[in-house]
């Protein structure tokens, strides 16, 4: 049964051991994907926020990759190690049906170097990661708020790496490839999940906030299709991030990292809309995102969670009538998701909603703001991006 007390566990400090015998490693990450009618993943571009990363955080130059079109969104992966005594590891993680468009600390090799032939073969390389003592370090912050600064509260250990000093490593990035759950709303408002692949998914979770009204529903394991009645708003969002977090620490996460992960994502995961959250198999991680450790941990958890957006009956009656009237404050509530929801709805614009949404792409693929102050560095090692 899973445990209902994970974010308070989390709070009452570390619950683990380091291994005696050499390094742990410990991974999360999100899939986003957007379901059509009948399920399957459409390509999608998000039209709203620009990125809410630091501004040390590297970026693929030039161009604003994940505006283009794609199938999945792999948003913010990050490693931790634990280790009972100093050690250097090489890092190095392929995205062969993606590519990579963020990363921190600087990497000493990332293929493609930029997106301009859309080459879909990404490679990142950190090189050199020296793992040092658990707790806080020299680690960068500017000025402005982020949700990445969330994922450091753990126990993990200090990291130097190419000159730069953080507590995991941190990418981001498109494909065309990465979503095992095809779910879809049928006409009287049920969900039916299936599977698209040969793995089962071990755990799901049918999720709707409606005008800040919340409910859920616990799947488990999806094997077999099966279908679910719309979930009941009537809930506390406090049970369904405990859900998330009990299924999240019996998939193998430490509680201080499924807390972290969590509160990475409170605002995004838990906004206005409906969406399945189900855990992605891990040999299907492995799969689609080859890890490469070495010498090799004595234990490696990689444990990502696949987000996918339905458009609801409601939300869709909602956003008619936003078209009709106009009602630009309405449509936003979508978000990034706008634009995939009108074009499943076969909708056309007004002249006014057009303006809005053009505005809205222009800022989303707006350069973020240079740092007003470098990140600290402590040393240089190896050819840098």
């Amino acid at each position: 049964m899973f445990r209902k007390s994970a974010i308070v566990l989390a709070a009452l400090g570390p619950l683990f051991a380091a291994d005696p015998d050499g390094v742990t490693v410990h991974e999360w990450g999100t899939f986003t994907s957007v379901a059509s009618e009948l399920g399957e993943p459409v390509y999608w571009s998000p039209l709203t926020a620009p990125s809410d990363l630091p501004c040390f955080v590297n970026r693929l130059p030039t161009q604003c990759v994940k505006c283009a079109p794609s199938i999945m969104r792999m948003e913010t992966p990050v490693l931790y190690f634990y280790s009972p005594k100093p050690a250097t590891v090489s890092v190095k993680v392929d995205f062969p049906n993606g590519l990579i468009s963020e990363w921190y600390p600087r990497a000493a090799d990332v293929q493609p170097k930029g997106p301009s032939t859309y080459e879909r073969s990404g490679r990142l390389d950190w090189g050199k990661v020296e793992v040092g003592e658990s707790g806080a370090g020299n680690f960068p912050k500017d000025d402005r708020p982020s949700h990445y600064y969330a994922a450091r509260a753990t126990d993990s250990a200090a990291l130097h790496v190419n000159g730069q000093e953080e507590k995991l490593l941190f990418y981001r990035g498109v494909a065309s490839d990465g979503v095992y759950l095809a779910p879809r709303v049928l006409p009287d408002g049920r969900v039916e999940l299936r599977r698209k692949s040969q793995y089962t998914i071990p755990y799901a979770i049918l999720f709707e906030n409606r005008n800040g009204k919340t409910g859920y529903r616990v799947v488990g394991v999806v094997g077999e299709p099966v279908t679910v009645d719309p979930p009941i708003l009537g809930s506390d969002v406090r049970e369904v991030q405990e859900q998330l977090a009990a299924a999240l620490q019996d998939a193998g996460l430490y509680p201080k990292e499924a807390a972290a992960m969590i509160e990475t994502w409170r605002d995004s995961w838990f906004e206005d809309g409906l969406r399945v959250f189900y855990l992605v198999p891990k040999t299907a991680v492995d799969f689609l995102l080859p890890l490469q450790i070495s010498p090799a941990p004595v234990q490696t958890t990689r444990v990502f969670v696949g987000r996918v957006e339905l458009l609801s009956n409601s939300m869709r009656q909602s956003l008619q009538a936003a078209l009709a009237n106009g009602d630009i404050p309405a449509l936003a509530k979508c978000g990034r998701f706008l634009e995939p929801f009108l074009s499943m709805m076969h909708a056309t614009p007004s002249a006014t909603v057009r303006s809005y949404m053009n505005r809205a792409r222009d800022l989303a693929a707006q350069p973020p703001a240079p740092c007003k102050a470098a990140p600290p560095a402590t040393h240089t090692d190896g050819p840098l991006q």
